[in-house]
């Protein structure tokens, strides 16, 4: 007896070392996140650049979000070994960790987000019998990951494999459901994938959530790629149009400390505005779509583009 303790205790004492150093990785991936997105706010002459105090906060942020994350996936773990990822550990990991977290991450490090048009949203919960919608939006920064959360939808996203080797985010996303896809390589089976599981969320009421340029640009305005609206139309649902406009400003002032001297109630929200639904068939021209949801989007956009750019656009 005293042998199987003793070998019980050893294997406790491993596992929460790797544990722990696994978690350590919070501290150095959020460096990668740092550099991802300066790329984007150096990408154009017409916004500013990150600065030094941006790259912090920029930092701090993926560091809220990883640790949250990794936390709460540690707490909802003996439920999914217990009774196996059903819905209800899906919504527990999006609805309370995910969504606060995300919510904790954009009040601490880039401010007040104001949602407009939320009396256009699809309800909560789909009527049984009926597919859930597909929300797309514009794609311009790790802000909008967090924002979207203030619609208080439950969605599923799509992300690449390689989210899943994250300490905290890859548990998080594989305890809520979230569809994994490869980005390079020989991805063709990835990509049906994609669909089988978004169709099945879809009918199951579950909505996606997809941005449809694929890559994170603030100021390009990148064509839309099908795969949300094969989805909406494969299903007949409604697609929901999202925009996401992230002020120049969000990262690169002194927000949180201005609270301190009342500087923060001048800070400039992210404003997310909700566009009213498009219903889809299976006969709905898939080219034109694309093209209503592009322009609803940018309608209430800030245009970024060089002269060059929009010339070459029209």
């Amino acid at each position: 007896m005293d042998v199987i303790r003793g070998e019980v205790a050893t294997a406790f004492y491993y596992l929460t070392r790797a544990v722990l150093a696994y978690g350590a990785l919070i501290l150095v991936f959020p460096i990668f996140a740092v550099h991802q997105e300066w790329k984007i706010w150096a990408s154009s002459p017409t916004i500013p650049n990150l600065s030094p105090l941006g790259c912090v906060k920029v930092y701090l942020f993926n560091v809220i979000w990883f640790t949250w994350t990794f936390v709460g996936s540690l707490l909802i773990l003996p439920l999914w070994l217990l009774g196996g990822c059903g819905n209800s550990v899906e919504k527990l990991a999006h609805c309370a960790v995910e969504r606060y977290g995300a919510r904790v991450c954009i009040a601490a490090m880039a401010g007040p987000v104001v949602v407009r048009g939320a009396e256009l949203l699809p309800p909560d919960v789909t009527p049984p019998g009926q597919p859930a919608p597909v929300y797309v939006a514009n794609h311009s920064s790790q802000i909008d990951v967090g924002v979207v959360y203030y619609l208080f939808r439950r969605f599923k996203w799509i992300a690449k494999q390689s989210v899943t080797y994250l300490p905290g985010v890859g548990q998080i996303m594989h305890l809520a459901g979230h569809v994994f896809i490869k980005r390079t390589g020989k991805n063709k089976g990835s990509i049906s994938n994609l669909y089988v599981k978004s169709n099945e969320a879809v009918r199951s009421g579950v909505p996606m959530f997809l941005f449809p340029q694929g890559t994170r640009r603030l100021a390009q305005r990148l064509p839309f790629k099908d795969g949300a609206f094969n989805i909406a139309i494969e299903n007949e649902t409604q697609i929901v149009p999202i925009s996401i406009d992230v002020p120049l400003g969000a990262f690169n002032d002194w927000y949180p400390l201005s609270l301190l001297w009342g500087g923060g109630r001048k800070k400039e929200p992210t404003v997310v505005t909700v566009h009213r639904p498009i219903q889809c068939r299976k006969d709905t021209d898939k080219a034109k779509l694309k093209e209503e949801c592009y322009g609803i989007i940018y309608s209430v956009l800030p245009d970024y583009r060089t002269d060059e750019e929009k010339k070459r656009s029209e």
